[in-house]
């Protein structure tokens, strides 16, 4: 259930938490500590267009525990509506602060999706350049229904605290959502945060992740997304069609 006792605001019809860094990682520290089934999701501006159409995925946002404002156009959106969000709070950046916790902490930490071998990877990685986390289990994002029963099974087992899931927008959230009780953790899906972190994909540079240019760099890395990316300017223009609209009730 969403966590009224964080300020939010909403971004056309969808609720994104006005959190910084530090409030994000204490509220997941209490959470656990807790022991209570949690679910975090970063939103950006194509997930919050997505959820305009994916109803499914748009009741799921306003139900999670802390949604984290993840990208530019929520940044800019939070500000054209005269509802601020304090900083940008990445799913990359999200990722690797609770795994310093995890570190700090002993949590045990599941890894789900990506390609074969590339969680592992991101694991390893990490471990090189921050210090060593338990990792209790790892799974690709590729399973059939008798693997994922199987996967939910090993979860439950490893003892897991935290469970990073990256099976892209929205599988990710649904799959999380649908079996947060069950699964029993503080669990985030965080898209393709392990190509970063194993190092096949890199991220912008700090000055463009600062100047709120990292779609950019993305761009120019896979010239692919174009389509993908047309999400902001698309998301520009509904933002201020919507602000338009409420300011007319």
């Amino acid at each position: 259930m969403t966590d009224h006792s964080i300020t939010s605001h909403v971004v056309m019809d969808i609720r994104i938490h006005a959190v910084t860094m530090k409030e994000a990682v204490a509220w997941a520290k209490e959470k656990i500590e807790e022991g209570k089934p949690s679910m975090i999701a970063t939103a950006n501006a194509e997930m919050i267009m997505i959820a305009q159409k994916d109803k499914e995925l748009g009741k799921i946002l306003n139900h999670a525990d802390l949604v984290v404002p993840d990208g530019a156009g929520v940044l800019w959106a939070g500000e054209q509506l005269g509802t601020p969000f304090p900083e940008r709070v990445t799913g990359a950046d999200l990722t690797v602060e609770l795994l310093k916790m995890a570190s700090a902490m002993h949590w045990p930490v599941y890894f789900l999706g990506g390609n074969p071998g590339v969680a592992a990877k991101a694991a390893k990685k990490f471990m090189e350049d921050h210090g060593s986390f338990t990792l209790v289990g790892c799974h690709d994002g590729y399973f059939n229904e008798e693997e994922e029963k199987k996967i939910i099974e090993d979860i439950k087992k490893s003892g897991a605290k935290l469970l990073f899931a990256g099976l892209g927008v929205p599988k990710q959230e649904k799959w999380l959502y649908a079996h947060k009780d069950e699964l029993g953790v503080l669990s985030m899906g965080i898209g393709g945060v392990f190509d970063v972190m194993s190092g096949n994909l890199k991220r912008a540079p700090l000055w463009m992740q600062k100047h709120r240019l990292e779609w950019a760099y993305r761009l120019y890395l896979q010239p692919s997304r174009i389509g993908r990316m047309m999400a902001l300017p698309k998301f520009m223009g509904a933002v201020k069609k919507w602000k338009k609209e409420r300011g007319s009730k």
